[in-house]
């Protein structure tokens, strides 16, 4: 596997390992308006990246089409929504803020429940990254290496306020030092699995990349509706979390020219 998709795997997962370390240097608290903040960052990097790095070079794949290019890009995308809405009912999890659990009933832990509800916007991200290195192993004109690697960067940013959303308050809960980071960092490890996963299945599957880029970017668009800009908003009103999604989103659409 070429070096460069070794880094653009583990670029999104040391974000996350970066993030869960505050732990180790700051209190055991984070407050609401950081949260705010942190949250609405992250949605803007992901809306920037679901269009710039996924939807866009979909169509583009998918120009042989004519006037049909856009089709790979809706039933992908739609695919990317319902599976993760699937996933939302599927398996236990519980938002930052909330003392109602989602999915089916069961007896996990409520630290548990933390982390897998972060676990379940981190898979999209994964896939994501893979399926653009995917793109660029096959020699896609309209995914250059710059263009994966900033998607990678762009991931990583943002995935490093959500270790520390992660770990600093299960601090603030007891929790010692070590099993902070650790759970933050448990948080992350399904996205370099979910971009090998990925990367192995484009291989065989490779005609129906536009399909995955846009399954990938409906992903990311599930949890940032559905996740990320009720909690950018919850509690005190606050024009906080819409600031900082502008900021998320013009750093992602910075780097995706820039690099891309």
């Amino acid at each position: 596997m070429p070096s460069e998709v070794i880094q653009g795997i583990l670029l999104p997962f040391a974000g996350t390992l970066l993030g869960a370390a505050c732990v180790f240097v700051m209190g055991g608290t984070l407050h609401t308006k950081v949260q705010q903040a942190l949250t609405g960052f992250a949605a803007g990097v992901m809306v920037a990246a679901s269009v710039w790095s996924l939807l866009v070079p979909a169509m583009e794949q998918a120009s042989g089409m004519g006037q049909w290019a856009f089709v790979p890009a809706v039933a992908g995308f739609w695919l990317g929504i319902l599976f993760l809405l699937l996933l939302d009912r599927t398996i236990p999890h519980l938002h930052q803020n909330s003392d109602e659990p989602e999915g089916p009933h069961t007896r996990l832990k409520r630290t548990t429940m933390l982390v897998l509800a972060v676990t379940l916007h981190n898979i999209p991200e994964g896939m994501a990254v893979g399926v653009v290195l995917a793109g660029w192993m096959a020699g896609s004109d309209t995914i250059p290496i710059t263009g994966a690697l900033a998607l990678s960067i762009g991931i990583a940013i943002q995935n490093f306020p959500e270790g520390a959303i992660i770990s600093l308050p299960l601090r603030g809960e007891g929790a010692g030092r070590g099993r902070a980071f650790l759970y933050g960092a448990l948080s992350g490890v399904v996205e370099p699995l979910a971009a090998l996963l990925t990367i192995w299945a484009s291989g065989f599957i490779l005609p129906a990349l536009p399909y995955l880029l846009s399954f990938a970017a409906g992903a990311m668009i599930y949890v940032v509706v559905e996740e990320l800009i009720p909690e950018s908003s919850a509690g005190e009103h606050s024009n906080l979390g819409t600031l900082f999604f502008a900021a998320g989103f013009t750093v992602m659409l910075a780097l995706d020219v820039a690099l891309g």
